[in-house]
């Protein structure tokens, strides 16, 4: 694994940082004027383009960014009891999140937050706009915030804390807090907190799995596939 942890390298980490966040924002207010539905998926594509020219001038592999290649066979199978538990854990945060908030006083507890329906357009029994979504939801969702909100900015913190004995813990806090962030301009609060603690449980797995990412992706996809069959189906679920 390429260590990025020097005193100098921890300063090019800030500037990196800086400049992968400017995009984020920068991409994200851009796509919001001209394409406001898929204004996320887009800004979050600019946004890897731009650390994939990071990591290969840090000479970074994409096994440090937890994509671990399988040598085996055998190898996915053995993944998929661990994304199992991620899927149950994704499921379990944002419900029990979402209902705790309801009971208390937070948000309504069965009122769906304003903007999410109006984002995934006229889904309800249409073939296209599904196969669509569930396109984005593999990509942009699964493997894309994976990689940025898991595996790079958990490891880009940890860089910038060598020698802190909760550096990993607060890594995770932080990447949790800008998943949640990132959900809110069309989720409101309800998004930001149900979807950071989501984040929570998804950063610690990652840390659980020593950093394999593959059980993660696997996981996100399958819960954000439910989700939009869900709707596609109309199901009130």
């Amino acid at each position: 694994m390429t260590d990025i942890s020097s005193p100098r390298s921890r300063f090019a980490i800030l500037v990196e940082l800086g400049i992968v966040l400017t995009v984020l924002i920068g991409s994200k207010l851009l796509f919001d004027q001209i394409a406001w539905r898929f204004a996320g998926p887009l800004s979050l594509l600019c946004t890897l383009i731009t650390i994939y020219f990071f990591a290969r001038g840090n000479q970074e592999t994409v096994s440090d960014f937890g994509l671990i290649r399988l040598r085996k066979w055998w190898s996915f199978p053995l993944i998929l009891p661990q994304s199992a538990l991620a899927t149950v854990a994704i499921i379990a945060s944002g419900a029990g999140m979402a209902y705790l908030g309801g009971a208390l006083g937070f948000w309504p507890v069965e009122e769906v937050p304003s903007g999410v329906e109006d984002r995934w357009g006229n889904i309800v029994g249409n073939f296209p706009v599904y196969l669509g979504w569930l396109a984005i939801v593999w990509t942009s969702a699964a493997f894309g915030e994976e990689i940025f909100f898991r595996s790079y900015l958990i490891r880009r913190v940890e860089a910038l804390l060598p020698g802190v004995k909760w550096a990993a813990a607060l890594a995770v806090i932080i990447a949790a807090t800008g998943f949640g962030i990132a959900h809110m301009y069309y989720q409101g609060v309800r998004g930001l907190v149900v979807t950071g603690v989501i984040g929570l449980a998804l950063g610690t797995l990652y840390l659980v799995y020593k950093r394999n990412l593959w059980p993660l992706v696997l996981a996100h996809g399958a819960v954000d596939t439910l989700a939009f069959t869900a709707m596609y189906l109309d199901l009130d679920i």
